[in-house]
Order: C-alpha cells, then sequence, then structure tokens
C-alpha cells in the first residue's frame, strides 16, 4: 500500500513507511521506489516500464514525506534545487539525553564504511571525508529524552543519526550509533519538504506527522509545539 499525498503529471509526494528500503539494495527486499512504479502502472493502466526520478533518499528505518519525479526534466530539476539548497528538508528526532544548548548548528565531517554501511566523524582532510550540515532545536524533555526538530542542510547517509551520537545524543531505538536498549523503530522522521514545483514555479509545502501514537513520540504533546 502506497501513501501517495499528491500527484500531478510531473512529480510524485508520497510517504516512506519505516524499514523499507528506498530503492533496490543488497537485501533484495521490495523497495519503496519499486512499489510506487507499481502503482503508477496500476493506477493509469500503463504497460511496461515506468519512469520515477529519484531525486532524493530516506535510510531504510527512516520513514516520512519524498518527493520522486514523473518526467526526466521534473528530476533534473528537483535535483538542482537539492544542489543549491533551495529544497528544504525537516525532521523530528528523539533523542537520549539532552542537548547542551536549546538551539545549534552542527557541522562534521562525514565517511562512509561501505562494506559495514556505517558512517563515522572524521577530520576535515581525511580521504572520503563529506561535510554534514544541520540545524537543532530542542521542544522538551521528558524521561531523559529530548524531542528534536531537525533542518537538514546536507544529505549524507546516517547524517542526522551520526551527528547526534557526536554530540552523545543517541537516536532512540538506533542500535548502530549508540541505543543498545533498541526495542522499536527508529525515532527519526522525515517530516516536512518544501520546494518549487519544476514547472509551475510556484512553492509546495507537505507536512506528515511522526507517530505520535508509538513510543517515545507519546511521550509528548503533540499540539503543544504545533508539530505539523
Amino acid at each position: 500500500m502506497c501513501d501517495v499525498i499528491y500527484e500531478d503529471n510531473h512529480l510524485l509526494v508520497a510517504v516512506k513507511p519505516q524499514n523499507i528500503p528506498t530503492q533496490l539494495d543488497s537485501s533484495n527486499d521490495k523497495d519503496f521506489l519499486t512499489m510506487l512504479k507499481d502503482y503508477l502502472k496500476r493506477e493509469h493502466n500503463k504497460p511496461g516500464n515506468v519512469y520515477l526520478g529519484l531525486v532524493h533518499r530516506l535510510d531504510r528505518p527512516t520513514g516520512g514525506v519524498m518527493v520522486f519525479a514523473k518526467t526526466s526534466k521534473s528530476a533534473e530539476r528537483l535535483s538542482e534545487q537539492i544542489k543549491d539548497k533551495s529544497m528544504k528538508k525537516t525532521y523530528f528526532v528523539v533523542v537520549n539525553g539532552k542537548p547542551k544548548d536549546k538551539r545549534g548548528r552542527l557541522t562534521n565531517y562525514l565517511k562512509k564504511d561501505e562494506k559495514n554501511n556505517t558512517v563515522k566523524i572524521v577530520p576535515r582532510f581525511e580521504e572520503g571525508a563529506k561535510e554534514a550540515i544541520l540545524d537543532y532545536e530542542l521542544l522538551d524533555t521528558k524521561e531523559g529524552k529530548s524531542l528534536l526538530k531537525i533542518n537538514l542542510l546536507t544529505g549524507r547517509s546516517h547524517q542526522i543519526r551520526v551527528q547526534m551520537a557526536g554530540i552523545n545524543c543517541s537516536v532512540v531505538n538506533d542500535q548502530k550509533y549508540g541505543d543498545q536498549s533498541s526495542k522499536g523503530n527508529l525515532a527519526l522522521y522525515s517530516s516536512q519538504i518544501s520546494f518549487v514545483h519544476p514547472t509551475k514555479k510556484n512553492a509546495y509545502v507537505f507536512d506528515v506527522p511522526p507517530p505520535y501514537d508509538e513510543y517515545p513520540w507519546n511521550l509528548f504533546n503533540q499540539s503543544k509545539y504545533n508539530l505539523l
């Protein structure tokens, strides 16, 4: 079942479930891109291969809103917005502990170990290092866990998870980066995406709230913080 929240002739916006890969990987598990292509075949009765351009990704355990291109021209124009940072992505995350400051910017250099599918913070000039930047805002702390709003300025693999662990605030249920008490889904959700439509040229914003009926999201009052 694909949760498509917007579609026109140029793009498609949908909500990726947690624990499903964005695109086909070595696991060969059903991936979100294939699911959406199957949806387009069914909905529009299209034979053969269906074009759907992947312009950004979410880590497998991360759920939330994504935009896909239905034409190559749209894919090119959306990709340009990612490169020039005019496409904005906002996440909510629940971390263990509490950041030192209520608001802050984290700038690190990250390097991915492809063999083990892990990422680590490295010195700036290390070979393969890529700059990673995010802004965070602390919204509340309950029972030793903090709810943060994250504006992602770069799109590195595992970026939020690694940078939060780097300030001793591992994401709840993230065994890979420090939470050994993991008991459920990763507490990280892509909740808003904004961009300029590739042909209409007007601004589009799509909001999807995190699963506030699940722990640890249910520790926090969604309406209190106007969380989408």
